[in-house]
């Protein structure tokens, strides 16, 4: 399956560039004695952890509907997907609380200028790789591939402080404690982050109804077609990125099943044509009350 194929090959890709990533600025961080670069590298570390999850879960949730599963197993992505978060905002609070725990106890320190390799590094590869990761989550409309893909950027941003700081460190020893004061903004950036993410994919998981805007286009499209007198019991949920739609439509009372089976196909067509993330509609037609 091509979905299958590009989401794993993608992430791979992201996996060995991570680890890489992650090694450097860990050897860079600690030859360099630089606390905000060893947090860049455990957060790297963490964005491997993340490409594990979608590399075995995508098998499982493009899998195709089955006797057992007959909507899918979409929502599998959305459980791997708040593992993700999961694995973000606990890494966040690490990093948080070993810098503030540096803080407090700050000793002032000489930075040396090797440090400056690992978040020049990510800042570079990693939003080339946000870029490529995030247009497949689009072309795929997975969840779980565009939080990875946002993954890849926070590693990136993240590098902004943390070179500031490392710069700032090296320029006056006495600014040292700027280091410190980077690993706790990467920290506050990863946290928010994971709470949208968590937040989003657990909505999914709940049957959450499409957002407003969506549902707004779905009823332009229903007012469109002229055969449609009306229509109510418009109803969505989610499952996964998908969304599965339902509705009652009212038609003329003297057509014929077949013409208003047509009436309901056309509808049909055209939700899933212009709505991407809708992949299936019940619809139910009954005729227009005088």
């Amino acid at each position: 399956m091509e979905e299958n194929i590009q989401i794993k090959k993608i992430t791979i890709i992201g996996l060995i560039l991570n680890t890489i990533i992650a090694i450097i600025k860990l050897v860079v961080g600690f030859w360099g004695n630089s606390q905000a670069v060893i947090a860049d590298a455990v957060h790297s570390f963490s964005d491997s952890s993340t490409d594990l999850v979608v590399i075995f879960g995508v098998k499982y949730w493009t899998a195709p509907p089955d006797a057992s599963h007959p909507y899918g197993h979409k929502k599998i992505e959305s459980g791997l997907t708040i593992v993700i978060g999961i694995i973000l905002f606990f890494t966040a609070l690490g990093l948080g609380y070993h810098a503030i725990e540096s803080l407090i106890n700050f000793q002032e320190r000489n930075v040396k200028i090797i440090s400056l390799v690992g978040p020049i590094l990510s800042l570079i590869f990693k939003e080339i790789l946000f870029h490529k990761s995030y247009k497949i989550g689009v072309k795929y409309n997975s969840s779980a591939v565009k939080a990875n893909a946002w993954h890849h950027r926070t590693d990136a941003l993240s590098s902004i402080p943390v070179l500031i700081a490392v710069v700032a460190s090296i320029i006056n020893p006495k600014l040292s404690y700027l280091d410190e004061i980077g690993a706790i903004v990467v920290a506050i950036f990863i946290i928010k982050l994971a709470v949208d993410i968590i937040s989003k994919n657990f909505n999914e998981l709940i049957d959450s109804a499409v957002e407003a805007e969506e549902m707004k286009l779905i009823q332009d499209i229903l007012s469109r077609n002229p055969e449609v007198l009306g229509y109510h019991k418009v109803r969505s949920r989610k499952l996964g990125s998908s969304v599965f739609l339902d509705l009652h439509l009212e038609v003329d009372g003297e057509l014929t099943v077949t013409k208003g089976h047509d009436i309901a196909t056309k509808v049909k067509h055209s939700l899933i044509n212009e709505c991407p993330k809708i992949i299936d509609v019940v619809v139910h037609i009954e005729p227009k009350k005088k």
